[in-house]
């Protein structure tokens, strides 16, 4: 199994305790099912997060790390520098720590005193919750779902059993989808509309989840439908336009498993580890992605971000004069839950819009859109958008992605399924250095092709499993 076998054991330490110390054991339904909810997965993004058009990082944190680093490599797209034995972070082995867990609570269950209801519930929670981690390290560590392709294309390894001595081989991205979408479904019919304990993954989520991944793999309408059945469960969009400030009083915070902001559907999937480093590393959006807002009315922009003057407490963590905008990270930690990672029924809407384009309804997707900018864009042409044609309305539901969906993996992943399509590909240049004096400004770019978008299996996770081979040419 791809796991350090400490961290497997720290794990089981941490999750099923002896009894010697007066810790609960793990000998019924109900405490199994209590398992399934673990606040705060986090998901750190040092290995692709500066692989967007949509990031801007301060110079000093890249230069003379352009071979030696990460977010060096990724910054100044190089392609020539060796990733395979750079250390990358805890992304790959967390999510594998939390289908460690979910396979636990998967091959115990049924075998425990219990109610039958209690068991199916906790069985379908853990499938759906292990089917989204299985979801990660597929869309980050392999290509991207290409129907012509994917029979034959490295994926990841599926982990559907509790095996701490397994080294399994990869299974290719289409055997992944299918097991994926084969748990989503599994879990769908015992799914809660509101789940007995706060925090544990509603239907509306699980709809929504499948609704993602059948996205990703261009299944239109079966998207569409399951879109569709997860926002009759949930529609609900906070209005940012009502909002002059977040304060201290707003009533979106994140309250420890309890989420106020009810467009989140997946409030244990934490944005925690997305919101420390974004903080300090990547808390500047790029001015590509500043330009897109209406920086006056378009809430999104007004109540998160400002331009970055580089003066006060921002100083030390930004760059000034790039035209780039900082993350105000006061308006976000512990006032307003801004969800960077997990599923939020805009971006359910955003993905209804998607298909509805993708299946010839052009007025359709935009008034799906138009319900997300009245919410979140003050004016009257809030909800005026119309598209001439398919490709019109397709360009704008991407710009609209790109506004809402900000940070977590949303536009590193979209980039990467997009470039795999002609008319939406796009090839990213980069300027930098910028404004650091001494310093020659060079143009790098990123091709739609590039073997930066597969993230490479860290090496101790290869050195672990020698059947764990390289989904890139490196």
């Amino acid at each position: 199994m791809l796991l350090v076998v400490a961290a497997a054991f720290t794990a089981c330490d941490d999750y099923i305790d002896l009894t010697p110390k007066g810790a609960v054991t793990v000998d019924s339904a109900y405490t199994y099912y209590e398992l399934v909810l673990m606040p705060n997965r986090t998901y750190w993004p040092t290995c692709f997060a500066l692989l967007t058009d949509e990031a801007y990082c301060k110079e000093s944190k890249i230069i003379g790390y352009e071979n030696t680093s990460l977010d060096g490599i990724n910054y100044t797209f190089n392609e020539q520098a060796d990733r395979t034995e750079i250390a990358q972070n805890n992304l790959y082995e967390n999510a594998y720590k939390y289908i460690l867990r979910y396979n636990i609570i998967i091959d115990n269950i049924m075998d425990v005193p219990g109610e039958e209801r209690i068991k199916q519930l906790g069985m379908a929670e853990a499938r759906l919750l292990r089917a989204w981690e299985h979801f990660v390290v597929l869309n980050t560590y392999a290509k991207a779902y290409t129907p012509a392709t994917a029979a034959s294309d490295g994926g990841v390894v599926i982990m559907d059993k509790y095996d701490l001595e397994a080294t399994p081989s990869k299974s290719t991205v289409e055997e992944v989808y299918t097991f994926i979408k084969n748990e989503i479904d599994a879990a769908l019919p015992y799914l809660q509309e509101t789940p007995d304990l706060t925090g544990h993954p509603s239907l509306a989520y699980g709809y929504g989840l499948k609704a993602l991944v059948c996205l990703f793999h261009r299944d239109w309408q079966e998207a569409k439908e399951a879109a569709e059945q997860s926002l009759r469960l949930n529609s609900e969009l906070v209005d940012y336009t009502t909002i002059s400030k977040v304060t201290s009083n707003t009533n979106y915070r994140y309250t420890g498993g309890k989420d106020g902001n009810p467009e989140v559907l997946d409030p244990t999937t934490s944005s925690v580890g997305f919101t420390g480093t974004l903080m300090y590393n990547y808390g500047q959006i790029s001015k590509e992605l500043t330009d897109l807002f209406d920086q006056t009315n378009d809430q999104r922009y007004a109540l998160f971000f400002q331009n970055n003057n580089g003066g006060g407490a921002y100083a030390y963590y930004f760059d000034a004069g790039v035209g780039a905008s900082c993350w105000l990270s006061g308006a976000t930690l512990n006032r307003f839950y801004y969800a960077t990672v997990g599923l939020r029924t805009a971006e359910v809407y955003l993905i209804l819009a998607e298909c509805q384009a993708r299946l010839g309804d052009v007025s359709g997707a935009m008034s799906t859109v138009a319900k997300i900018r009245e919410k979140r864009i003050k004016g009257f042409d809030a909800s005026t958008v119309s598209a001439s044609n398919q490709k019109d309305a397709m360009d704008q539901i991407i710009t609209e992605r790109r506004k809402e969906l900000l940070f977590g993996f949303h536009r590193f992943w979209d980039l990467k399924r997009l470039n795999t399509e002609t008319e939406y590909a796009k090839t990213i240049t980069r300027v930098f250095p910028q404004i650091t004096e001494g310093m020659e400004s060079k143009t790098y770019t990123l091709r739609p092709d590039s073997r930066l978008y597969i993230i490479p299996f860290p090496s101790s996770a290869r050195e672990r499993n020698p059947n764990l081979t390289l989904n890139t040419d490196e």
